[in-house]
């Protein structure tokens, strides 16, 4: 970015930031001359006041005030309560209505201004609502402002342009922003052949902002659309909103920078350098970042999924550009590199379908026919809610151990976020209370001693048997 600033001497150039005496006393002599001017308009404005239309305006503007203050408070209330009955609205609508709750002072100024200026240019001349106009765009201003910069996210940037914009907007109605303009682009340093101001630097905050904002409007407006299409996959409505996300806030980054002038060829070479650092550097960054394009792709999970990785068990929340979030059971938030979906061996419980087989392994006594155990064990786990009556159980021998005949006994389910634990102790309880009613026994190793004849018992002094 380039202006028509005097070009920098080259030997001081090559080392960067050049500030030269005469450039520093220009500075001082432009700020000087802009802060008489600005002295002798408020000066003038002052005067102006002591004017009785002038006086008899601003007393109206504070009758005005006190006025929507006084309706403010009255219609607070019932729109705080009419809101509290609108369940069924879309969270953007409900913003809205928060914030006009909110602004409720400052729009009822807005609107009872307007119609004094109107009232008054219709009655009189209108140069007695000169100043009420002034307020009235002033009123406006702050309440656009107010309404639009709710659009950024952070809350430091969001201050900071909102503060800005109606320190601009105030200046602008006054008249002074040519003033400004010259004051701030007087404060400037050269960085070799590039020539910055601080008023360039303020556009480009302020256009960065305003851009990302409109993105960042324009991505939940499309995200809630692409989540609300039944036709399309959760994996693929993931990559989806993560593509459109970075091309809207990439778009608006670049068109910022090009609208206050900054020259984008210079950033072909820092594209190449930072490349090259991500290949080095970022090893574990990007082969996450493409780990996550090929989950999305390849459909391998997706939100809601049960999955197992190693000793973590649950359901997965999000998936992200680095990580998946899995939340278990007991409320733990796992957040699992994509690079080890990959590369790992992971149990999706629910990857094609939702059917779950679990297995359970007992045993009874010898003395119990095994055909009854096998019909009393398929019927207790029927019992049970969860598990599914249209792929119904299976009970079979699978050995005859030492001390029992050994069993298992199958059965299905399709919720497995549901858990997989409970359900087990369910259909073990169920098996307890089945076998004591019709008498099964679950056999646990016992141990007899005999006592050979022939044999001789003493006892010892301190009262053992030996």
């Amino acid at each position: 970015m380039t202006t028509d600033a005097p070009t920098p001497d080259p030997s001081a150039a090559a080392t960067g930031a050049t500030a030269t005496p005469d450039q520093a006393a220009t500075t001082a002599e432009v700020a000087q001359d802009i802060a008489t001017g600005l002295l002798a308009q408020a000066e003038n404005f002052l005067l102006g006041l002591m004017r009785p239309w002038n006086a008899y305006q601003v007393g109206i503007a504070l009758a005005v005030f006190v006025l929507a203050v006084l309706l403010a408070r009255m219609a607070q209330p019932r729109l705080r309560e009419w809101l509290r009955t609108r369940d069924n609205w879309p969270m953007w609508r409900t913003r809205l209505g928060l914030m006009v709750h909110r602004r409720m002072r400052m729009i009822l100024f807005a609107l009872l201004l307007w119609s004094t200026v109107w009232i008054m240019r219709e009655v009189t001349w209108p140069s007695r609502s000169y100043l009420l106009s002034i307020i009235a765009n002033w009123a406006t201003a702050w309440l656009f402002i107010a309404f639009a910069t709710r659009l950024i996210t952070n809350g430091l940037l969001r201050t900071i342009v909102r503060y800005g914009a109606w320190s601009w907007v105030t200046l602008n109605i006054l008249g002074l922003t040519d003033e400004a303009e010259t004051l701030l682009a007087s404060f400037s340093v050269n960085f070799g052949s590039t020539h910055i101001s601080a008023w360039l630097a303020l556009k480009a905050v302020v256009m960065l902002a305003v851009l990302m904002a409109a993105a960042r409007g324009v991505a939940v407006a499309t995200t809630a659309s692409i989540k609300s299409n039944s036709e399309i996959s959760p994996s693929m409505q993931v990559l989806a909103v993560k593509f459109l996300q970075v091309v809207l806030y990439g778009a608006a980054f670049f068109l910022g920078l090009r609208l206050v002038g900054v020259d984008l060829t210079g950033l072909a070479v820092l594209s190449g350098a930072i490349g090259v650092g991500i290949g080095f550097g970022l090893q574990k960054v990007v082969s996450n970042l493409v780990s996550g394009v090929i989950i999305l792709l390849d459909k391998s999970i997706k939100p809601g999924d049960v999955i197992s990785l190693g000793d973590t068990f649950g359901w997965i929340e999000s998936l992200g550009a680095r990580y998946v979030s899995v939340v278990t059971r007991d409320g733990k938030e796992y957040l699992i590199p994509n690079e080890d979906l990959i590369t790992g061996q992971v149990v999706n419980w629910s990857h094609s379908n939702d059917f779950v087989r679990l297995d359970i392994h007992f045993g009874t006594a010898y003395s119990d026919d095994p055909h009854k155990v096998r019909k009393i064990a398929v019927d207790a786990a029927r019992s049970v809610d969860r598990v599914l009556t249209q792929k119904p159980p299976v009970c079979h021998i699978i050995g005859f151990g030492d001390s029992s005949v050994d069993y298992v006994l199958r059965f299905w389910i399709t919720d497995p976020t549901g858990g997989l634990t409970n359900i087990r102790g369910n259909v073990f309880l169920a098996l307890w209370d089945a076998f004591k009613a019709n008498d099964i026994s679950i056999p646990f190793p016992q141990r007899e001693v005999k006592v050979l004849d022939g044999s001789v018992l003493r006892t010892e002094p301190d009262g053992q048997a030996s």
